[in-house]
């Protein structure tokens, strides 16, 4: 889902001469699943059904008619799998969907891709469809005025792009922000959502472990990255993103062009995760091959007891900003910044999870949105110090009414990273 920041690695095995230190990393011992099962120990939770998603639109339409709003209209993407479960890519033709205030949502997809839009749709709904020549917008104004809103407003969700919004405009119909409505929405998961994220994790974790063992000195970022990728996808996860980096490109947190490769007591970070079911994982950890300097240790436990001061001063209630703020305030006190100057933490200490592995609600200095159960973010507080090494570990959080529970538990210790 994220090119370029984690670049999506083929599917190929590497052997390994030098293995992780580390003893709790074991060999496997039983033959892969089929890819699409789990692998033993790791059950999949079922996909959401189809009373979830009428509940997530009467949502919506409580929030819609609170705002004033007619419709809110959501293009391809994860916005629309959470409305209507429709798996689609967003091109120059729009497929979106039009949930009303009142009534049944409609999609909107051109009339060559109906049977496919139609395999994955969850929920009773009309199918519009348009032709080459046709306007989809058109189809869509055609469709309000027979409900008497040919005026409008209409919300636009935040993603949609702009020739969907201005193509509505220019055919009268007022469009607007959609209000929130469906960040209101999304921000907070449901038990089905958080099962399915909990799986993605073990199934991460699991690969990792896999993974670990194989490293060996010379490999490079994509050796690493085919490894993984072929484990995630052996445990029953659907990869993501494998973003590796060696040595000094740790020390840039979404890393470097220059060659790199695996040498003996150099940092190997690994930022990886996958989906079930579209639900993500997101979770990085950092090794050495062979020993670890005496900075490293020190850097590692720096960075884990950030985690843990993330997770303690995450409680219901409480605004997301003072979560970073909490974690830059110990770093500074160890010498690394001031705020996100480096060396030290350059990025935010968190960001939401869920269909994308980037939502709101933020861990950023300043953000007043107060947490409450059901949201789900990392916690990764690095320390970078440039042109020497860089250290990450995050691991990923959802809220509950007592506070903050882990989907996966940070390593104890550089010699130990998988606890």
């Amino acid at each position: 889902m994220r090119s370029g920041r984690r670049a999506f690695l083929g599917m190929t095995a590497a052997t390994a001469a030098l293995a992780f230190k580390p003893s709790v990393l074991l060999a496997q011992t039983t033959p892969p699943p089929p890819v699409g099962k789990a692998a033993p120990g790791i059950a999949l939770p079922p996909p959401i059904q189809t009373a979830e998603y009428l509940q997530r639109i009467a949502k919506a339409q409580q929030l819609m008619r609170a705002a004033g709003l007619k419709a809110v209209l959501v293009e391809a993407g994860s916005s629309l799998v959470y409305f209507t479960g429709v798996q689609w890519w967003r091109s120059e033709r729009l497929t979106a969907a039009l949930i009303p205030a009142e009534g049944e949502p409609i999609i909107v997809t051109p009339e060559f891709e109906e049977p496919s839009v139609r395999e994955s749709l969850k929920i009773p709904a009309s199918v519009h469809v348009w032709n080459e020549h046709e306007s989809p917008t058109a189809l869509i104004v055609g469709w309000l005025k027979k409900r008497g809103w040919g005026a409008g407003p209409v919300g636009v969700e935040e993603t949609v792009r702009f020739f969907a919004f201005d193509g509505l405009r220019a055919l009268g119909v007022e469009t607007r922000s959609d209000a929130g409505v469906v960040r209101a929405c999304r921000v907070t998961k449901s038990s089905a959502e958080i099962a399915l994220m909990q799986a993605a994790s073990d199934i991460t974790i699991a690969a990792y472990r896999d993974t670990a063992r194989q490293i060996a000195r010379g490999m490079t970022p994509a050796d690493i990255g085919n490894i993984m990728t072929a484990a995630t996808a052996k445990h029953g996860g659907t990869p993501q993103f494998t973003l590796i980096l060696l040595g000094e490109a740790s020390a840039y947190p979404h890393g470097s062009g220059k060659p790199q490769e695996v040498r003996s007591g150099e940092i190997v970070l690994m930022d990886c995760g996958c989906s079930v079911e579209g639900y993500q994982s997101d979770i990085s950890r950092t090794m050495v091959l062979g020993e670890a300097t005496q900075q490293q240790r020190a850097v590692f436990d720096l960075v884990r007891r950030g985690q843990q001061i993330a997770f303690d001063t995450a409680k219901v209630g409480t605004p997301a900003g003072e979560v970073d703020d909490a974690v830059r305030s110990a770093y500074e006190k160890a010498g690394y910044g001031p705020g996100y100057k480096l060396p030290g933490t350059s990025h935010r200490t968190g960001h939401g999870i869920g269909l994308d592995g980037h939502e709101p609600v933020n861990l950023v200095h300043g953000e007043t949105t107060r947490l409450a159960p059901g949201m789900c973010f990392s916690d990764e507080p690095g320390i970078y110090i440039p042109g020497s090494f860089g250290v990450r570990l995050e691991d990923c959080v959802y809220m509950t009414p007592s506070g903050p529970r882990w989907f996966s538990v940070p390593p104890p210790s550089i010699n130990d990273p998988f606890g």
